[in-house]
């Protein structure tokens, strides 16, 4: 079992990178977050691997980060969802937003992802809710309703940082609830309390 490989790095695409330690150059399935951290070619690299064995394959999977590794074993844990499938998702969303639409029972965010259907997204949700402990998350991504995912859309646009804006909905009265809020209201509100 290769746990973590360090060596010179030979070769690297968006979703593959060839890695020689002793002598041996070892291919490794990357996700895009993993790809835009390393290095140039030929430079050293240190990767932490997980080795899939099948009956007609072993297959190697690496990230520069170890709570990459972490979610990707834990969604690989979860039926219908294979390791192609966890580095597509790695690759679609950042690990937090992972962790924070599976806490906050957010399917639509995980349905964005190619190759994630509704019922995938569930079971996701149902198998992992409670698992991702080790994972810190910003609990005021969690569950956006479609209102409020408009809101943060706007606000994006408008060129402010995602957490900010997160935050700033969190500190809005009624936000958990809902609260029968329009658009403009929530939208000024948000505002409010990002300028002040």
């Amino acid at each position: 079992m290769i746990a973590h490989i360090r060596g010179r790095l030979l070769s690297k695409n968006p979703n593959v990178v060839v890695v020689e330690a002793g002598g041996v150059g070892y291919e490794l399935a990357i996700s895009v977050p993993t790809f835009s951290g390393l290095p140039a070619v030929n430079s050293e690299v240190a990767l932490h691997v997980h080795t899939h064995v099948r009956e007609d394959a072993l297959s190697l999977y690496g990230f520069l980060r170890l709570q990459e590794k972490q979610l990707f074993e834990k969604l690989i844990g979860v039926s219908g969802i294979g390791p192609k499938l966890a580095i597509t998702i790695l690759s679609g969303m950042e690990s937090d937003a992972v962790v924070s639409a599976i806490r906050g029972n957010n399917t639509a965010a995980l349905t964005r992802v190619p190759g994630i259907g509704k019922k995938t997204a569930e079971r996701m949700v149902l198998e992992l809710r409670d698992k991702l402990e080790q994972f810190a998350a910003a609990p005021a991504a969690a569950a956006a309703t479609p209102l409020e995912e408009d809101v943060i859309s706007a606000l994006l646009n408008l060129g402010y940082q995602r957490g900010n804006v997160e935050r700033a909905l969190g500190k809005i009265a009624q936000y958990e609830n809902g609260g029968g809020k329009s658009f403009d209201s929530l939208f000024r509100q948000a505002l409010t309390n990002l300028s002040k």
